[in-house]
């Protein structure tokens, strides 16, 4: 894709919804601008009377209300543009903050979960200066300029083209060094999400660095790469300095020849450049506060045009991850009706497709009541043949029936109704725990649950109990306390299958003989279990195994 054509792409996903709301706010903000000559005027015709002898109150009062009125009214004006900016900014970045979070929970990409967090909290709101500042400043420039050139004309042509040949120089130098811009804001969003990857992944193998004793290391690492992120950020903001210095440059010596120009010419040293009459103090004064204000809508797009070079990088980062090869679960993750028929689930001929690569899973059978270990070495497929069991990863081949009939997008919603699922990892999300544990909504028991899967004591110590909220790592109780909470939300989900993945990995032999014994409850109650497990004595109390091989 060219850079023309990413351009085209950027304005079609972010400033197209809200085209409407920033011509609204750029014809409001060009009104704000244009009541300026009408306050210059005001003062101008007041200063002119002083000095032509006049009393100082006469013009001074209808000035100072003119004035004041205007200045009152250009600050409603763009309190009002401002509001809409903001509220069409925040609106978007909403809106692809939900798109992309909805999509890589459900279908996440090959990049690291880094990467996706950098772009959703730190690249994503870098969009909202490019809406806010940057298409009302162009429409700014695109009239304000031409009504100021057109209002000097009138008074004197040297003015206006003064005004005329300087202008245009600055959009294109502006021009010049955006190109640059954009450059160094690609460099610098890359480097960000490298960065965040590098921490997430230290992060991550943190005990194993300390046991290797390569600390030292990994900090000289992220030095190395923070020195790195330092030097694209002054990138940056060195091209930032340079397109603010040409554009003071060229405004400050347009300024400067028509302040030369008028101040000769009252002092009559200069007899040519107006329309046969010379400037009075009045047109002269005029013509010097409007002047700066010629460029001050190229001042703010300068400003704003740094804001355009970091949303087209952030939208080229969008793209780039929309265009990942990723897959996605089965069915819509909608609450529905349990799926009817006798409890089975069987596995035959089934090719898994995970992240750019198949994996092949065994075949198997599980019906009503039965008890399975999935047991085997690291990486040969235990949990992803319990995800393909949940419909929680596709199929290339082969195929997942349940209950008599085919896993698809059909049934997979219903089939999930049936069962429940026991991670590896636990996860807390900002509810309550009572709220966490009734997952089903159903308003049961919880704390029959809790007694059964041996969890009640680990609740009855907590401050708040049921209502606490133990957060995303839950912290306040250990790994196995935790292990035996999500026993107890299997509990209370109810349904026929229980899947549980590693439920007594990293547990010392007590905690680990207690998820054993929740599991057995599970299981006396009625219901399947199947588990994917490194441990023998868990293994041993399933009725039956199944081993992986690599």
């Amino acid at each position: 894709m060219t850079a023309t054509s990413q351009r085209q792409r950027a304005k079609e996903r972010i400033i197209a919804p809200v085209g409407r709301e920033l011509r609204r706010a750029g014809a409001l903000s060009i009104f704000a601008g244009a009541l300026w000559p009408v306050q210059a005027a005001a003062i101008a015709w007041a200063v002119a009377g002083w000095v032509d002898g006049l009393p100082p109150m006469e013009r001074a009062w209808p000035a100072a209300l003119v004035f004041v009125a205007c200045g009152v009214l250009r600050a409603a004006i763009e309190h009002i543009a401002g509001g809409i900016l903001f509220r069409a900014a925040d609106r978007t970045i909403a809106r692809e903050r939900a798109a992309l979070i909805r999509r890589e929970a459900r279908a996440p990409a090959a990049a690291g979960s880094a990467s996706v967090a950098s772009l959703v909290v730190q690249k994503l709101p870098l969009l909202g200066p490019w809406i806010i500042r940057y298409h009302v400043a162009m429409m700014r420039v695109s009239i304000l300029p031409l009504l100021l050139v057109v209002l000097a004309f009138w008074f004197s042509w040297i003015v206006g083209l003064v005004l005329l040949v300087a202008g245009p120089l600055i959009p294109v130098f502006m021009a010049l060094v955006g190109m640059a811009a954009e450059d160094a804001s690609r460099r610098q969003m890359d480097e960000i999400g490298s960065m965040n990857d590098m921490l997430m992944d230290r992060l991550s193998a943190m005990l194993d660095i300390r046991l290797l004793g390569a600390a030292d290391r990994a900090a000289d690492d992220f030095s190395v790469r923070a020195e790195t992120l330092r030097e694209r950020t002054m990138e940056v903001l060195r091209v930032a300095f340079l397109s603010s210095t040409v554009l003071e440059l060229f405004s400050a010596i347009g300024v400067a020849m028509v302040a030369l120009f008028v101040g000769f010419m009252l002092l009559g040293v200069i007899g040519y450049g107006t329309w046969g009459t010379p400037l009075t103090l009045g047109e002269g004064l005029f013509l010097l506060l409007i002047a700066p204000e010629f460029f001050q809508p190229m001042r703010d797009l300068a400003a704003a045009w740094h804001d355009r070079a970091a949303g087209y990088a952030v939208v080229a980062d969008l793209d780039a991850l929309d265009a990942e090869e990723r897959t996605s679960f089965v069915g819509e993750a909608r609450a529905a009706a349990p799926l009817p028929g006798p409890l089975s689930v069987k596995l035959e001929g089934a090719i898994a497709i995970l992240r750019g690569t198949d994996l092949a899973l065994p075949d198997l059978t599980v019906e009503a009541g039965e008890t399975l270990a999935l047991t085997g070495p690291s990486g040969v497929g235990k949990s992803t043949a319990l995800a393909a069991m949940a419909g929680l990863v596709p199929l290339r081949a082969g195929r997942v029936a349940v209950c008599g009939v085919a896993l698809d997008a059909e049934t997979a919603d219903a089939w999930r109704a049936r069962i429940a699922l026991v991670p590896q990892r636990p996860h807390f999300p900002n509810v309550t725990l009572g709220e966490w544990l009734d997952v089903r909504g159903s308003g049961g028991d919880a704390w029959h649950a809790l007694r059964l899967a041996d969890a009640d004591g680990i609740v009855e110590r907590l401050p708040e109990g049921l209502d606490t909220r133990l957060g995303e790592t839950g912290g306040g109780v250990s790994g196995g306390e935790a292990r035996r909470l999500m026993l107890a939300r299997a509990f209370m989900a109810g349904g026929d299958l229980v899947l549980a993945d590693e439920p007594t990995a990293d547990l010392d032999t007590e905690t680990a003989e207690r998820i054993v014994a929740a599991l057995k409850r599970l299981n006396a109650e009625g219901r399947a279990v199947i588990v994917a497990t490194h441990d023998p004595a868990l293994a041993a109390a399933m009725g039956r195994q199944l081993e992986f091989v690599a």
